[in-house]
């Protein structure tokens, strides 16, 4: 079965478990698996050793059990992640984390989304495009900035499934297609 698939589950399944609890419960369980997240990505030994089928599912589960008792996580999200242990699914932890998150973004109707420009924006400007973005959708928009001189001038505004590329590298690419094809 494909990793993507399995992540949407094993997250759809602990984001059905928290919101029994309630919103904040699922706040709670969010970060408890960004801060294991941090940890993990802070140490690719860890990884490595969550990873290799050399060392058993016991000893794997003992590491991991100390790791979540020094990050504090919740109960459930420690059994969360002890499942995911012995059912060997910790490799996929990162695409779990990612797929609960979308989950939490969609319970509290915000959309993610990227901006790329070529050179750095202000606070302001930031501040600015932001409010004109949730403006035109009439959505809660979480916006990443990004910068790419590669796009020479312009911007690509990537909104949920929606990409609105206006950067001057893309309107070079369509007016050197015109002149090769002698419009």
């Amino acid at each position: 079965m494909n990793g993507d698939i399995v992540a949407q589950r094993y997250a759809r399944a602990l984001f059905d478990l928290g919101r029994q609890e309630g919103m904040s419960q699922l706040e709670k369980y969010g970060e408890n698996l960004s801060a294991l997240e941090g940890v993990l990505q802070e140490s690719p030994e860890l990884v490595r050793l969550f990873k290799t089928p050399v060392i058993g599912i016991a000893e794997k589960r003992k590491v991991l059990s100390g790791i979540l008792d020094k990050v504090g996580v919740d109960p459930v999200v420690k059994n969360f992640c002890l499942l995911l242990t012995d059912k060997e699914r910790l490799p996929l932890f990162g695409e779990i984390v990612e797929s609960f998150g979308k989950l939490l973004d969609e319970a509290w109707g915000i959309v993610r989304g990227r901006l790329l420009t070529a050179v750095n924006l202000s606070k302001e400007q930031q501040a600015g495009i932001l409010a004109r973005i949730e403006k035109q959708t009439s959505k809660q928009i979480a916006l990443k900035f990004e910068v790419d001189p590669s796009i020479l001038g312009g911007v690509v505004l990537q909104v949920g499934d929606n990409v609105l590329d206006a950067s001057l590298r893309a309107q070079l690419a369509i007016l050197r297609d015109i002149i090769k094809r002698g419009e």
